[in-house]
């Protein structure tokens, strides 16, 4: 496959914002004409480093070679995702291509190395396995308006991005998210942007990723403060890593090593690896289960180089202790995937059901002693809130407290997003994110926040995510004994609960 971006174009113009970096000139488009207030400069596909094919494939990422002329940044570059996942939550489309290691960059001043804007660099989710970040929800053009130039940056996914191979570096995707921040350190300021002041943000997986970067002390210098929207953590265990290396080499039939998995094509070993991970492909909660005791099968893994020890352990340490840091999350991030068996799970005790999840005696006592209010809307409702609490909201308890531990700590702020969708019932994962990035008009939010969401809630969601990357506040109480913002919830309730997360401290 051809990099389409590799041409050189001939036709630029006066109007088109051409800027001028290391390894050569890059050409955008403008959303509005140039000098406009509100108009914005997107340029699409930048390579941050050479296509991760042949004998890179395996490889940690190498610097992008020169071009002459103006590349083409018009377009989004290709995408570590492969073809039509059918629909998502997230739009977040493949492009086909091997030059997948890019950035898309949109600024309010391309070319204006003056300017020295606040810079956010936002990393996609997708399970480490999937996303794109060509979706329209990620456009930089509302952080533009409010002075801040956004970066969105691609990664090697599943297991060529994090998968255990002898003779290969470990961590290539974490590798990857570094080579793009260096990228910015470097590049950045050519498109009115600031080195020194770099706000990293993610969602689900990339919100797991902002805090393994939080806690990797290789990454300290790249960024000055982080948000964490619904992070999901890798922290995988290298013995796990190895296993489910050995599994997919079976599976392939080849040695477990660099050779033997390089003699496998993309698309093969892509079909093998949810193979590899489900302990049962006939029984859906068996996958389940295993998220539940062993987290993600493939994301970032514990291998004594970029990570000695998991996150929130290095958190505690201190790693990362200045970095000023939002996190939170939707209130039922996955209850939606237990609404297709509300009417089998309301026969079954929800008690039974923890317990058939393997949730000890005293632990699921206390925890539904907390949840009456869920509890009350039945056994599919709870057991949606219970995986969210596990997967997603626990950590950000564990998260925060390891941080008020940590001599030194800059503040951290605690938030839930509690609006439920008026097409999916529940307050459910990625739903904040179009009110984060405030693009309620983009394609594809309807199907999840409905014809009329309200834009008032937009505008303070986006308003604090602004006003954190501009000023490292996003303007509430930091968590000190629990201290968390509500966002869409109760317009009757404070909006600064006391200790918003108090009903998943039992599993904490």
């Amino acid at each position: 496959m051809t990099d389409p971006h590799a041409a050189h174009v001939e036709d630029v113009t006066d109007d088109d914002p051409v800027v001028e970096i290391g390894p050569g000139r890059v050409r955008g488009s403008w959303r509005g004409a140039a000098g406009e207030a509100g108009a914005s400069a997107a340029f699409l596909g930048i390579p941050f480093a050479q296509a991760p094919v042949g004998d890179l494939r395996f490889a940690a990422p190498v610097a992008p070679e020169p071009w002459e002329g103006v590349r083409d940044a018009r377009e989004y570059g290709a995408t570590a995702q492969r073809g039509d996942l059918g629909p998502t939550l997230i739009p977040e489309p493949s492009v086909p291509g091997d030059a997948t290691l890019n950035v898309n960059v949109y600024t309010p001043r391309p070319g204006d190395r003056a300017a020295g804007l606040p810079v956010l660099v936002y990393i996609h989710g997708g399970g480490y396995v999937a996303g794109s970040p060509a979706s329209p929800w990620y456009d930089g053009r509302a952080f533009n308006r409010d002075g801040v130039v956004t970066v969105t940056i691609s990664y090697r996914l599943g297991f060529d991005g994090f998968g255990h191979i002898v003779g290969a570096p470990s961590n290539r995707g974490v590798r990857d998210w570094l080579a793009a921040l260096e990228w910015v350190q470097t590049a950045i300021a050519a498109f009115g942007g600031d080195p020194g002041s770099v706000t990293i943000a993610g969602q689900s997986a990339g919100g797991g990723a902002v805090l393994t970067l939080v806690g990797m002390p290789a990454a300290q210098h790249l960024f000055h403060a982080a948000w964490a929207l619904s992070p999901a953590l890798g922290d995988v265990a290298a013995e796990r890593a190895r296993t489910l290396s050995a599994k997919l080499a079976n599976l392939a039939g080849v040695a477990p090593t660099r050779d033997g998995f390089a003699s496998v094509g993309e698309d093969r070993l892509h079909s093998l690896q949810e193979e590899a991970s489900n302990p049962d492909s006939r029984d859906r909660m068996a996958g389940v289960q295993a998220i539940l005791d062993e987290g993600l099968p493939w994301g970032p893994m514990i291998d004594g180089d970029l990570l000695t020890q998991p996150t929130v352990a290095s958190i505690r340490s201190g790693v990362g202790a200045g970095k000023p840091l939002v996190l939170g999350t939707t209130d039922d991030e996955f209850t939606m995937a237990t609404d297709s068996a509300r009417k089998t799970l309301r026969f079954i005790p929800v008690g039974l059901a923890l317990a058939k999840l393997r949730v000890p005696r005293g632990t699921r006592r206390a925890y539904l002693a907390a949840n009456g209010p869920q509890r009350r809307k039945g056994t599919a409702a709870m057991i949606g809130r219970f995986v969210t609490d596990r997967v997603f909201r626990s950590g950000v308890v564990r998260t925060a407290e390891a941080r008020t531990e940590a001599a030194g700590s800059a503040p951290t702020w605690v938030y839930r997003f509690a609006w439920p969708s008026p097409t999916r019932t529940w307050a459910l994962h990625c739903l904040d994110v179009p009110f984060w990035f405030d693009c309620l008009d983009a394609d594809g939010v309807a199907a999840l926040a409905g014809d009329d969401p309200p834009r008032s809630l937009a505008a303070e969601l986006h308003g604090s995510a602004a006003a954190f990357v501009r000023e490292s506040d996003p303007g509430w109480a930091p968590w000190r004994d629990g201290q968390t913002r509500v966002f869409g919830g109760d317009p009757s309730a404070p909006e600064v609960l006391a200790d918003g997360y108090a009903s998943v401290r039992p599993l904490v």
